[in-house]
């Protein structure tokens, strides 16, 4: 039965004093708690929540009832059970049976007892079955009818009164100006403070008539708020209310910009004049922008109907990569309104980029610089960094891993394990690119959190989210990098890294039974040197994998790394230690400058993230501990060096492991102390100089941007020379954007393609023949993402920019993958069944939709998502782009597109 518990509830009303505001105004919201019997209810406790309703609105979010949580319906928790049908009846002789019951016979002989007389129901039952429903039926009709007002007439609902003051107001003024009245010269105020939340309030108290009282002040926002408010008295009553507020002027101005651009997006802006009075305005707009160009002005005047809007549409370009600001004001008589808003602009959809790096000792370099022929000269430059240490160089592999753009557990433990590496040397310089220093102190705190989000209750740290299984290799890196933070002196929370250590002391019971047993000791390697830095050291444990392994050259030299650095110092690791440095001469592949190592895995070494770089930097770092005098360290370092690609390495765990090294390294060898000035030229010109004096990181930068270089006559010679004690590392790099801004599709182990589809009418996606795509302005478009895969590929990457004219929409209201229907595809594993798509994590961002998979089997596989299209114009879309995150060279894309919004 449904015993409703009224007499517990509370009734809680919330009345702003004033119901409209201005954007940024102030009001008081009154609230009032009676119980069920309308009595006070004093010393009351109420939180209060005053929110955007746009925001509540697109999840359809309802103020929530304390009283249905309180008292829920439970089950009554009784059951019936009969035992009639475990009752067996001895079989009487079927004729006497007959007999006795009037029946006869069937076919078979058995027993055909006769079917009992109608009974006619008891005058009692009849009787009150039909009160009961004449009761039910009276009472819902009565309760109809005779709901509402007294007398049963229902109270009609007031009509809603107009904003007569506010009209009155502006009658007042427009008669005391005339047809031609302008601006006036006070400044229009510009909003700038969007926030979806005006107040939250956790806990108010009632006085003893049940009254209390919040101060509420919104944001600039133009909308309407709703006031929730949920109250409790005592342990056993409970209540809520709402109330709504708006936000809005007598005219008002509301831009709709996309998201962001790329460079080469040319679009028209909206920009929505809305009227809230009984008269018409003659309206005058204004627009201002940096970094991008309004293309046909930026003004207009125009005639807004009384409770009417009109829409502006303002043609602009993108200028830029960086940032685009604009500002757009409204006047009419004396009333006006403002807002601003900024947007990121994108690199070009296709940019190149390359560089040289190189010292000097004594004299002088001359390099030959000349723009490219097909640049274009808004973008790019030439840029020429000196200095006194040989950090310069790895200025890439530092920016290459705080953009990097994915962020799971294993991007964020590596990027921390670099920042806090080179805490020191970073925040003595800011080299070209790199934030701030402070800023990336920042970043650490922000990576600190991440991890915090993504550790589970054992220790470990799921791949994307919290709660999904513990990745072995990322727990053990992910405490890694905490415990790197704090030896630099970062804040990292004393529990986060007492439940990984409990994590990495029991690694052996978190690894799954089919990873292979040479992956297995390699995991247990790397927890037990992850255990060193956290103080708790265990070279007992190192002995066993040793001698479970065979020695180590049956181990992955990556192990033997780790188990290099746990033993090294320990007076009784003697042996072990002689093994492994006759083991690891023996393995070197030395040329006269450079030496590298190899390490390979049977199978599993997805399930490590392999890479053999990160052997080298494992190795190096283990190697200067140990024998900071062996001549493969120099050479190690020239050998990782070589390996770089447009300045970094293959992927985040080599960057990660290399820069770790590099950071031992620098620290350890770079004993001259420098003196010396650096002095540049560009063709006759005088480019500058800088004097680098004592031991320092101090790096000099001097870009030329490409619109000097496009007035060059020809190639130019660079000149840079060194005069003094010390050495100048010197790099010289250009970045530049081809005018076509096209990329053709390209296939180095995954074939990609990209179509646009309509979802409501085939007329609102249209390709043309040239291939460029046409969408209907306000149209649902589904991008359809076509990915082949030759062979198995493992921690995949499928990557989908938007056009800046498109807004990704809610996933659950889209089609996401699908699943093939051939075992051979789907490769036999249950999981996939489980998950129902070939991806494991998907991201919905404001200019790109990315899927991620740890393991994708071979054959074709699809990714569609729906977006609305927003915005007017002609727009950039760069190629879609899938790849193998840790070895990117294997990757794919499709060909660049245009889409034009209109």
């Amino acid at each position: 039965l449904s015993i409703p518990p009224l007499a517990r509830k509370l009734e809680v009303e919330a009345k702003p004093r004033d119901k409209a505001l201005e954007p940024g105004g102030e009001t008081i919201v009154e609230l009032t708690v009676k119980d069920a019997s309308g009595r006070a209810v004093a010393g009351g406790e109420a939180a209060v929540v005053v929110v955007d309703e746009a925001v509540l609105a697109l999840t359809d979010y309802k103020t929530p009832d304390p009283l249905s949580a309180f008292y829920a319906p439970r089950p009554p928790g009784a059951s019936d059970y009969h035992l009639r049908q475990y009752v067996t009846l001895a079989r009487p002789d079927v004729d006497s049976l007959a007999r006795a019951d009037g029946g006869g016979a069937d076919k078979d002989g058995d027993a055909m007892p006769a079917p009992p007389p109608a009974a006619e129901p008891a005058p009692e039952q009849s009787r009150a079955s039909s009160g009961v429903e004449g009761g039910v039926a009276g009472g819902v009709v009565g309760g109809v009818v005779g709901g509402g007002a007294p007398g049963g007439r229902a109270r009609r609902a007031q009509p809603m009164e107009k904003a007569k003051k506010e009209a009155a107001a502006y009658d007042e003024e427009e008669q005391k100006s005339d047809a031609t009245a302008r601006v006036p010269a006070t400044p229009i105020a510009v909003r700038k403070q969007f926030g979806a939340l005006a107040v939250f309030a956790p806990q108010v108290r009632t006085d003893a008539a049940g009254r209390a009282s919040v101060a509420v002040k919104v944001p600039d926002n133009l909308t309407r708020y709703r006031i929730m408010v949920a109250a409790v008295s005592g342990e056993k009553q409970f209540g809520s209310g709402e109330a709504n507020l708006t936000a809005r002027m007598p005219l008002m101005v509301r831009p709709s910009p996309p998201r962001f651009l790329n460079f080469g997006d040319v679009f028209e802006l909206p920009v929505v004049l809305q009227n809230q009075t009984d008269r018409a305005m003659a309206v005058k707009l204004a627009v201002r922008a940096t970094n991008a160009a309004l293309t046909a002005g930026s003004g207009r005047q125009v005639t807004v109907p009384p409770n009417d809007r009109v829409e502006v549409r303002l043609p602009a370009a993108a200028e830029m990569a960086g940032t685009a600001r604009f500002q757009i004001a409204a006047a009419s008589g004396r009333v006006s309104d403002a807002a601003e808003f900024a947007l990121p602009v994108w690199t070009p959809a296709t940019t190149e980029a390359f560089a040289v790096y190189g010292e000097i000792d004594d004299g002088a370099i001359r390099q030959k610089v000349a723009m490219p022929s097909d640049a274009v000269t808004q973008f790019g430059g030439l840029e020429v960094s000196t200095s006194s240490t040989q950090l310069q160089a790895l200025t890439d592999a530092v920016l290459y891993l705080v953009s990097y753009p994915y962020d799971c557990a294993e991007q964020v433990s590596s990027r921390m394990l670099a920042i806090a590496a080179l805490r020191d040397v970073l925040t003595a310089f800011h080299a070209d690119g790199l934030p701030a220093p402070k800023e990336l102190e920042r970043t650490v705190g922000r990576d600190v959190e991440k991890l915090r989000a993504l550790q589970n209750p054992d220790g470990g740290f799921a791949f994307w989210v919290r709660g999904y299984e513990s990745w072995p290799y990322l727990s053990i890196h992910g405490g890694h990098a905490l415990v790197r933070a704090k030896e630099k002196g970062y804040e990292v929370p004393a529990g986060m890294i007492e439940r990984n250590r409990e994590y990495l002391r029991t690694i052996e019971q978190h690894l799954p039974w089919y990873y292979p047993p040479d992956v297995k000791r390699t995991l247990r390697s790397y927890a037990l040197y992850v255990r060193k830095r956290m103080g708790d050291r265990d070279v007992a444990e190192a002995h066993r994998i040793l001698r479970e392994a065979g020695g180590a050259g049956k181990l992955p030299l990556e192990a033997v790394g780790w188990l290099y650095a746990t033993m090294t110092g320990d007076a009784g690791s003697r042996e072990e230690l002689a093994t492994i440095r006759k083991l690891l001469d023996n393995r070197a592949t030395e040329t006269a400058a450079t030496a590298h190592f190899a390490t390979s895995y049977k199978d599993g070494g997805h399930l490590l993230l392999e890479s053999d770089r990160r052997a080298d930097g494992i190795l190096l770092e283990a190697l200067i501990d140990d024998q900071p005098k062996s001549d493969l360290i120099p050479k190690l370092v020239r050998g990782l060096l070589a390996h770089r690609t447009a300045g970094h390495w293959m992927n985040t765990q080599e960057n990660a492991f290399v820069l770790l090294a590099m950071d031992r390294y620098f620290r350890a060898y770079e004993k001259v102390t420098p003196d010396f000035v650096a002095r540049a030229w560009l063709g006759d010109g005088y480019a500058g100089d800088h004097r680098f004096k004592g031991r320092q990181t101090e790096q000099q930068q001097i870009d030329v941007p490409m619109s000097y270089l496009a007035k060059m006559r020809g190639a130019q010679d660079l000149i840079l020379q060194k005069d003094g004690k010390g050495r100048l590392y010197y790099r010289i790099g250009m970045t530049y954007a081809p005018r076509s801004l096209w990329l053709a599709p390209d296939d180095h182990g995954f074939a990609v393609e990209r179509v646009y589809e309509p979802v409501d009418d085939p007329k609102d996606v249209v390709r043309q023949k040239d291939g460029t795509w046409h969408f209907k302005a306000g149209a649902k478009v589904r991008v359809r993402l076509t990915m082949v895969a030759e062979s198995r590929r493992y921690h995949v990457a499928l990557v989908d920019p938007m056009p800046a004219g498109l807004e990704p929409m809610n996933p659950a209201l889209a089609v996401t993958g699908a699943i093939p229907q051939d075992p051979k595809q789907r490769g036999g594993d249950e999981w996939w069944w489980w998950t129902r798509t070939w991806y494991e994590h998907q991201n919905m961002r404001d200019e790109r939709v990315e899927a991620f998979a740890s393991l994708l089997w071979e054959g074709v596989h699809e990714y569609t998502y729906v977006a609305r299209a927003t915005t007017p114009g002609r727009f950039i879309v760069p190629p879609t782009r899938a790849e193998e995150m840790y070895f990117p060279e294997t990757f794919g894309r499709s060909g660049s597109d245009k889409v034009i919004v209109e």
